[in-house]
């Protein structure tokens, strides 16, 4: 079957079985193309938040299916690829942040949303990297503990007064971004503006003109005056970025920076995934449960 037939496959079954398509900007390509919604973590759960549908696809990995799974339990929620994982969400468990919790009695647990439900379910309030500084501020506490990201945790810390504990988590794809690169891109390309996701390191950070989430930099991307830009994050993304931003110039900081976990999701899947409405995720009730007040709160952010 060519690209072109399962392309209109999906679409026919989707309709059929009210299901909505989502997929996050890291996604190839063609998976971005056939989505009903294309967006970063924040944006997908608003999304998912919001929609009122039998079955959702949601192409990404993991946390991101169960965070829908919990926050519409109406709607069956399906990952195309059961093995689409995340290695910093696997770098902590309940058990480790039970621990860190025992050992800084009072404080806040503000969990990145690239964690489990079971982990979820033992914080406070969630955060994605769209909204982490305004869910920390939203806090009247001095004092927080920030999981499972160091690095998106030190971006926030730059930003408040807060005092924060991190756990040593990290993306290892951003972790392979490197403040070299984005000098010598700079040096190639003078007019180009850097924008780099805060999962990058700190010295990364240092060296870019706008630190932002995946949705941040859609909009950045945007403005009228600039008209190239370096890119410090997944390489899916640019395929969004040129596709919406026609004339403009996009480069992204390594070719070595790509999630193979993002990647795992291909048409056929997509397709087979309406077809058997599998694989499917789920979460535990009593887990459920508690990782959904963590989510709304977050969700009542204003951003």
């Amino acid at each position: 079957m060519n690209t072109d037939s399962i392309v209109n496959k999906i679409r026919t079954l989707a309709a059929e079985k009210g299901a909505v398509i989502l997929a996050h900007n890291y996604q190839l390509g063609e998976i971005q193309d056939i989505a009903d919604f294309v967006g970063d973590s924040l944006e997908l759960s608003q999304r998912a938040a919001e929609v009122k549908a039998k079955i959702i696809v949601f192409c990404g990995v993991h946390f991101m299916a169960e965070t829908a799974a919990i926050i519409s339990p109406e709607s069956k929620v399906l990952l195309p690829d059961a093995h689409a994982g995340c290695p910093m969400a696997d770098m902590i468990t309940a058990a480790g942040l039970r621990r860190m919790k025992d050992k800084l009695p009072g404080r806040p647990v503000v969990c990145y949303v690239n964690s489990t439900a079971e982990v979820k379910a033992e914080s406070d309030i969630c955060c994605t990297s769209a909204n982490a500084v305004k869910v920390v501020e939203s806090l009247p506490e001095e004092e927080i503990i920030f999981v499972p990201d160091q690095y998106l945790g030190y971006y926030v810390q730059q930003q408040t007064n807060k005092r924060i504990h991190f756990w040593p988590g990290y993306c290892p794809t951003h972790a392979r971004i490197l403040p070299e690169y984005i000098l010598e891109l700079k040096a190639e390309h003078p007019g180009a503006r850097a924008m780099v996701h805060p999962e990058c390191r700190p010295e990364v950070a240092a060296v870019a003109d706008a630190v932002l989430s995946t949705g941040g930099m859609i909009r950045y991307a945007r403005d009228p005056g600039v008209k190239e830009f370096i890119v410090g994050t997944e390489m899916g993304i640019i395929h969004r970025l040129r596709k919406e931003n026609p004339g403009k110039k996009f480069y992204p900081v390594s070719e070595q920076a790509v999630c193979p976990n993002m990647k795992l999701i291909t048409l056929d899947k997509v397709l087979y995934a309406l077809e058997t409405e599998a694989p499917r995720v789920e979460v535990e009730a009593e887990v459920a449960a508690k990782a959904r007040r963590a989510i709304e709160r977050m969700l009542e952010v204003k951003v």
